[in-house]
This record gives C-alpha cells, structure tokens and sequence, in this order.
C-alpha cells in the first residue's frame, strides 16, 4: 500500500469520495438511509459519471467526448 503505481493504491477512490463529501453529503441532510443512498446514486449516475471533465479526455465530458468520437467514426 502506498506505492506509486500499486495497484492496492486507494488514492483515486479516496479523491471520488472526497469529491462526493464537499459536492454532496456535506451540503444536504437526509432522514433516512433510503433518500440518502437515493441521492448518491443520483450524483454519481446524474452528475458524476457522466458530465465531470477530465483532464485526460482534453477537459471534455465522457459524455461528450464520446458523442465526438462516434460522430467522427460515422463520418469517417
């Protein structure tokens, strides 16, 4: 643990869940476990996945990087 490059590294799940505590749990309040597991799988299949830019993708979505490169192949 705590290689660079190990594959046991937990830094990437330890970001996504420090994302996730400052965009989500720490700004709302839930009254039961139900709204609360709700509401993550929203974030992350609403917000998270689908619509963060990442650096790698040249800032652009997922969502949007992949829309260019289907649009390319069909035109190709």
């Amino acid at each position: 643990m705590g290689r660079v490059a190990s594959s046991v590294d937990n830094a990437l799940i330890e970001s996504f869940w420090s994302i996730m505590q400052r965009e989500l749990l720490d700004r709302t309040s839930w009254d039961s476990k139900t709204q609360l597991a709700s509401a993550m799988f929203e974030w992350i299949e609403g917000f998270y996945t689908p619509r963060r830019r990442h650096s790698a993708l040249d800032y652009l979505s997922p969502a949007d990087y992949e829309a260019l490169h289907t649009t390319a192949e069909i035109a190709a």
